[in-house]
This record gives structure tokens, sequence and C-alpha cells, in this order.
């Protein structure tokens, strides 16, 4: 456990560290800017009975961000470490695979969080200069960053395994975004299916685009938590079976 603590300390050192984590997070905070822009001239038109967490997901920058951070993020966790040389001095410690694995995405994911935060600065502001008025609510702001937090923890487990692929970070930067935004665009598949066998069935689980709509709204279906948590399990486990196939070169 001490093995695994001094990995993730290690590697967010390496985010906070290095200009990338900062232009990073500029970036993010930029977009987010942005969105609250678009929020407070929503409000100031026709009232609106939806919560400000639904609203600023209306917004056209949710999933722009989100699709662009986590493969930015990810891409130096594996890529990076093959490229400089170090990744077998890092294996041949007395460390796991498992470890470096788990280290990683719990730094990456720990990244989006920070990167993230803002929002609910932004929110609180604008609950604060509308004194009141605008709906901020607890429980559909809890739900929100949940949303967030689970979808982190499936982009972030892609990112990791396409940093595993390559040594090269553009090239993990490419995988992930591909691998991402193919996701992304089974939303649209499954929201315009109009059939109900078993293929309709399994589309609805990758609907990203009305399951985060719930939990913007303040509503936590137990089948997307089950669906992202399974698949960020799937996406480790592929990612530790890349680490541990140097074995077999």
């Amino acid at each position: 456990m001490q093995a695994y603590w001094t990995l993730t300390r290690r590697e967010l050192a390496g985010y906070f560290l290095s200009l990338t984590g900062y232009i990073i997070l500029a970036a993010v905070m930029f977009l987010l800017g942005l969105s609250f822009v678009y929020l407070l001239d929503s409000l100031r038109q026709e009232p609106t009975p939806m919560p400000l967490t639904e609203l600023f997901y209306m917004t056209p920058f949710f999933w722009f961000i989100l699709l662009l951070s986590t493969p930015v993020i990810t891409m130096r966790l594996f890529a990076l470490e093959k490229f400089s040389g170090t990744f077998e001095t890092l294996m041949t410690a007395p460390v796991s695979d498992l470890q470096v694995v788990l280290a990683k995405f719990s730094a990456g994911l720990a990244f989006h969080i920070v990167a993230w935060l803002p929002l609910a600065g932004c929110l609180w502001a604008a609950q604060y200069y509308t004194n009141g008025r605008a709906g901020l609510d607890g429980g559909a702001m809890g739900s929100t960053m949940l949303g967030i937090f689970l979808l982190g923890c499936m982009f972030i487990s892609l990112g990791c395994c396409a940093s595993a692929l390559t040594r090269s970070q553009g090239v993990a930067v490419m995988l992930s975004l591909v691998f991402g935004v193919s996701l992304f665009l089974l939303s649209f598949i499954a929201k315009n299916s109009v059939q109900s066998n078993w293929l309709a069935q399994v589309l609805s689980c990758f609907a990203l685009i009305d399951q985060m709509h719930d939990f913007a709204r303040g509503v936590v279906d137990t089948r997307a938590v089950v669906f992202y948590l399974t698949l960020t399990l799937f996406f480790l486990f592929l990612t530790l079976r890349i680490v541990e196939s140097r074995r077999w070169k």
C-alpha cells in the first residue's frame, strides 16, 4: 500500500511540476468560464424551472471539455515512461504491475477532479449574484459531480489503456480521443434507435448523453453507475494485461 501511495504522489507531482498540467488546467478553466457566461446569459432571459446544473450541462462546452481533456491528461502516464526509458526501471522496482496501473489511474483521476472543481465555484457565484433566485440544488449538484466523476473514471481508464499501447504521447492522445468520441457517438445511435430487440437494449447502455442529463437533473440511475464502473474495470484490466505483456517479449 505504501508503494501505491508513493507512486500516486509521484504521478501527481508530474502534473503539477510540469507546464503541461497548468496548460490543461488553464484550458479547462477557460472553457468553464465560457460556460459560465453562457449560463448567465440564459438566466437573463425568460425564467426557467431547470436547476443550474442542468443549464450548465446544456451548454455546448460540457462534452467538449470532457472528451478533449481526458486524453491529454492520460497521454503521459505510460507513453512518456516508455519514451524516456524509465518504464523498465519502474517495472523492476519492488512494486507490482497492479500497483503501477492503479497509481497512474488514481493520479489521472485526481487531476481530472481538480480540473473540474472550478465548476462548483461558477455555480455558487451564479447563485450568489442572483440573490438566491437561481436554482442551485444541493442534490443536483452532488449528482452532477458524481456523473462527472464516473465519466472521468471511464475515460481516464480508457486513456490509460491507450497510453500503455504506445511510447508516443501524440499517438496516445489520438487513440484515446478516437475511442472516447466513438463511445460518445454511440449515444446518438442509441437515442435514434427505434428497434426493441436485444441490440437496442445493448445500445441503450451507451446512452451517455441521456445518462449524464439525468445526473445533471439530480437523478441517479444505478444502471448508469454500474455501467461506468464496469467499463472502468474493463479498461483497467486491459491496461494491466498490456503492462504484463512485456514479460512475453
